[in-house]
């Protein structure tokens, strides 16, 4: 695992093949990296599913309105909802959608992020200045690399668990 500098800007996300660690931009994307944290705190992210997985592209999670796989789970709804606090503001910046980069999704409305997100296979330039980037994966990408695929995947694969690493 790679050595944490900022635990409080840090997520630790558990899949079946093992962990992945995450470091926030906080001086990039404040309220993006807030509300993820604030979701992780609160347990939230805990079972929801990779909804939409494009081989060569992305995984996309973060439904925690559909997405939880031990509460109410159904797989037509999932990435169709958010979470009960308001949307965030776009907070674009320089920083490029690189592999394993994590990126905040949204409807066309660029401000209308709320909990769900995608993390980046391999350097997507296109989305660049388009979608809020906040997080980059220092550890575990080969976990990431491992998640089912599909639009949705039949049996998609889950967060288990998503922590702050300064509580883990």
């Amino acid at each position: 695992m790679a050595e944490i500098k900022d635990p409080e800007n840090t997520i630790l996300m558990e899949l079946k093949g093992g962990t992945v660690t995450i470091e926030l931009l906080p001086d990039v994307a404040p309220k993006h990296v807030e509300r993820m944290k604030e979701l992780a705190r609160s347990g939230q992210y805990d079972n929801v599913a990779f909804h939409r997985v494009i081989d060569g592209f992305m995984a996309q999670t973060g439904d925690v309105q559909h997405g939880d796989m031990e509460d109410g789970f159904n797989l037509s709804m999932a990435g169709t909802g958010g979470s009960d606090l308001p949307n965030v503001p776009a907070e674009f910046s320089k920083i490029p959608h690189a592999r394993g980069s994590i990126g905040a999704a949204r409807s066309q409305n660029p401000d209308s992020a709320n909990s769900q997100f995608f993390i980046n296979f391999k350097d997507n330039d296109f989305l660049n200045g388009q979608y809020t980037v906040y997080g980059q994966v220092t550890s575990g990408m080969e976990h990431v690399d491992a998640i089912t695929r599909g639009e949705p995947p039949a049996e998609p694969d889950r967060m288990i668990s998503v922590k702050v690493a300064a509580d883990a």
